[in-house]
């Protein structure tokens, strides 16, 4: 994987720091870390990827919402 993939891979993980708790960060670190390892499995990268981003943008918009 180059270092494009990679930064798209932690897309989740860094929406994830910008939430109001730190409970969806460990999640969205987690789906990072299985995205880049099956990064050679491209569809499993994908549901891997997305779960984590649909875990931030739960947190975002939780942040959004109070803030």
């Amino acid at each position: 994987m180059d270092v494009l993939q990679i930064s798209m891979a932690a897309m989740p993980f860094l929406l994830a720091l910008t939430s109001r708790t730190g409970r969806a960060i460990v999640p969205c670190l987690l789906t990072s870390i299985v995205t880049v390892l099956l990064g050679g499995e491209p569809h499993r990268a994908v549901v891997a990827w997305c779960v984590g981003l649909l875990i931030a943008a739960v947190a975002l918009r939780e942040r959004l919402r109070v803030g």
